[in-house]
Order: structure tokens, then sequence, then C-alpha cells
């Protein structure tokens, strides 16, 4: 009979795609599956994340494994998106449903939180928190508690989500630093400590004792051992594989519906003009702040491009094929200025009353302006979140890597910087599966997993 292969299993939850991922002890993926779960709604019709489908998922996956021939189960890990809570009662019973993050929060408990612990800049100057509703998960603890007394009573345990999976393995309840840290308004980044307003309003009481991120419990499944991780945001997550291979600072430009910076190597506080700019920390696994700055670029890209399509006459995916165009280019730098009224993204930049396309013969054309008017906002990001910083490398992940004026137009801006775009599929499961790893990675980790490739800058006839 074969060897059954040593496998580590790691449950990827996005809000939107549920992953589903073994890893082998050289973190090579040997199967991966995505599927995506119906939503269900909260006590206000809002729809949510439906908690017993996703447990259900889960456990089948897990039992499936377990019965394959093929594999032994050596550990199991969890990432998932941040800002939810999971709250129990003495039992280990859930009392609520999963809050969707993107639910409104109603306005006289926000006004009751500022007046009681101080303004919405100092406090999310305080947490590196932007001040966000529901997103700031503290806050959801401080609306139950306020708008739904009888349940908040009966609260023993309130788990972040990536903790809450791991006790569905090890019926054991801890808190864990990366999502305490993800904007939660709950940390007080100069204090390294709970802030202030969690203990006047004795939330601290209901969160768990705070162990490591790389923290795992070991449990016997059918008379197996297995290592079970207490689990790791998303975010974080990501960033993981960068930390543990790369010895020299460097900023990670992750790539997608936000476009987000993310340097580790900076440990400033955040100021009032930061708050501003949408920086906040996430976290390292250690309990560092890693500073970010984010835009909502990928967003207000596919608003631009339906809108250009529109106008041009073309089918929409015909901006994957525009390849950059150097005199192009040079010809709109020439008189350059705004063109385009964004929708989406709150950054300050000239308002102007509607977008103008005449000014442009193609599409091709008014689409470099495009890429120049959102790479404008993508340096002065970068620039927020390097600071003070001695950074030489940006590693560029996630959608943009495949747009080829976006990836010219970062070399050409940062070409005083090494810029290196990676791709890599497996973005926040990898790192769930490392971090309870005591293996070691060197140097070469990122080139056999990431595809890497180095940017040339561009040598412009200016």
């Amino acid at each position: 009979m074969s060897k059954k292969k040593k496998v580590t299993i790691v449950f990827d939850i996005g809000k939107t795609n549920k992953k589903f991922f073994l890893f082998d002890k050289n973190y090579k993926e040997v199967v991966r599956e995505y599927t995506e779960l119906p939503l269900t709604t909260d006590e206000d019709g809002y729809p949510t994340e439906d908690l017993a489908a996703l447990q259900n998922w889960i456990k089948d996956n897990f039992n499936a494994i377990l019965d394959n021939e093929k594999y032994e189960v050596k550990a199991i890990n969890f990432s998932t998106y941040g800002a939810s809570f999971v709250h129990l009662d003495q039992k280990g019973n859930v009392l609520t449903p999963l809050y969707n993050y993107t639910k409104p929060m109603d306005d006289e408990i926000l006004d009751l939180f500022y007046e009681k612990h101080g303004s919405k800049l100092k406090i999310a100057r305080e947490t590196a928190s932007p001040q966000a509703g529901m997103l700031n998960s503290g806050l959801q603890l401080f609306w139950l508690k306020y708008k739904h007394p009888e349940i908040f009573k009966k609260i023993r345990y309130s788990l972040h989500l990536p903790q809450y999976l791991s006790y569905l393995f090890t019926g054991i309840c801890v808190s864990e630093f990366t999502s305490i840290g993800c904007h939660t308004n709950l940390w007080d980044y100069d204090k390294a400590d709970y802030h202030d307003w969690v203990y006047e309003e004795e939330i601290d009481a209901l969160l768990p004792p705070i162990v490591p991120t790389s923290a795992s419990i070991n449990t016997s499944y059918r008379n197996k051992k297995i290592k079970i991780g207490v689990g790791i945001h998303d975010s974080s997550s990501a960033l993981l594989p960068y930390i543990l291979s790369k010895k020299d600072p460097f900023l990670l430009l992750s790539t997608g519906t936000w476009s987000i910076s993310l340097n580790p190597f900076n440990d400033e506080s955040l100021t009032d003009e930061d708050i501003e700019n949408n920086c906040l920390n996430y976290m390292r696994i250690d309990g560092k702040r890693v500073k970010a700055s984010r835009f909502f670029m990928g967003n207000e890209y596919k608003i631009q491009v339906e809108k250009l399509c529109a106008y041009y006459g073309k089918e929409y995916g015909f901006h994957r094929e525009v390849q950059f165009d150097q005199d192009l280019y040079l010809r709109l730098m020439k008189n350059k200025n705004i063109y385009f009224r964004f929708e989406g993204i709150i950054l300050k930049r000239k308002m102007i009353s509607e977008t103008d396309l005449k000014s442009f013969a193609t599409f091709e054309e008014a689409y470099h302006q495009l890429m120049i008017e959102l790479m404008d906002l993508q340096i002065h990001t970068i620039t927020n979140a390097i600071g003070n910083s001695d950074i030489k490398n940006i590693y560029i992940d996630g959608g943009f890597t495949d747009n080829d004026v976006f990836m010219k137009l970062m070399s050409h801006h940062f070409q005083h910087y090494n810029v290196m775009s990676t791709h890599s599929p497996l973005g926040s499961a990898l790192g769930a599966s490392m971090v309870i790893s005591n293996k070691k990675i060197d140097e070469t980790f990122l080139q056999q997993h990431y595809q890497m490739k180095v940017l040339q800058p561009l040598i412009l006839n200016l």
C-alpha cells in the first residue's frame, strides 16, 4: 500500500468565495476547492453569512479528507475576512447572526459612542481604524450592549471569525493579534493594549485570552493526532509569506477591488492627516503594526472602463488587451489635466462636474488618461504607507499585475525601487499554512511559489 501524503488543511473564508486547500510539507498545493454559499438574513432582514451552512461545509470537507486513504492530516488552520464576531453563551451556543460588516449602524448608537469615548478622529487615530460603523467590529459589541441588552447580557465570549472556526475543532476560546488589530476600534496601538473604552464598557471581560497567531492546540480526532491553528485575519495572512522569506524591508501593494499598500516596516503612530487619507494599521503576527493606506481603485476602474467601452463602442474586456504606448503617454503628460470624474473614491483630488471623453480620439488614449489619473492616487497612497521607513523593494500582487499600463507606470514612477510583480492564486491560504509550521523558509521561496518578475524601469525620452 502506498504511503499516505502528510497534509495541512486550510479553510480560507472570503466574503464571496469559500476556499479549501491541502498543502504538503513543502507548501505545495495538493488540492484546492472553491464554493459560494447562499446568504441568509439577520433579524432586520439584512443579508449575512449563513454560519450554519459554513460550519456544515467545513465539517463535510474535513471528514472527506479524514476518510480519504491518500492523505494523513497533520494540521488545520483558518484564514478569514475580518470585522466579524461570533457571540457565544455560557454553554457555547451562538447567540446572534454573524452580522455583516456592510450593515448600516444606527446613528443614535454611534452618537452615544463618540459622546462617551471621544471624537471620531481621536478614536480613529488611537485605534488606527478609520471610522466605518460595523466595519469597526468593536462597535458591534457596543451596538449590541445598547441596542439588544437582553442578548448582550447572555454573552460569555465574543470570538473573531477565524478563532470561532478554530473553536469548532478545539472547544477552546482564544483571541489573536491579527484579528484584534484590523480596523476593529478595539486596540490602542500606542498603548499596545485594548483601548480605554473597551475597559470602560467592560467589554474586555467578553474577549478571551490573547494567544500568538502561531499558537496551535494538539488534539485527537478518531485516534489521530492533529494540530489545530487558532486562525488568522486574511490581510495579515497574505503578507506573511513575504515577511517570512524576505529579510530586507519592503512594501506590498495588494491590488483588486481595493488597492492596499502594506508596510510592515513602519511603526509610526498615525496622524490626523493619515486618518483623513484613509490610512489604517493592520497587525503582524507578533503584534507589531503594519502601516497601510488604501483606496477603492479596482471598484473605480471597473465603473470607468464600463463607461469607456460604452462611449467608444467596444466589448467589455477590450481594455485587457491595451498595451502601454510610450508616445501616447508622453503626449498626455505634456498638458496634464483632470478629465475623469471619479465616483467611488473619496481621496482629495480636483473635482470636475463630469467626465470629459471628447478630448480623446480613441479608447486607448482615454484609457491611458484614466490610468494616469488613478496612478496619481496610487503614488499618493504608497508614499503615505512608506512614510519615513527605508524601503527599496515593492512587491505587487493581485488583479492589476496583468494590467500592462498600470505595471509600466508603477515601474516608471518608482524607478528608484526594485519593483516586482508576484502572482500567487494562494493568497491568504498559504500564510495560514505557514504560521503553524516550524519549517524555516529562505529567499528562494517566493521565487518558487509566486512567479516573481522584476519590472524594468521605463527609459522615457522626455
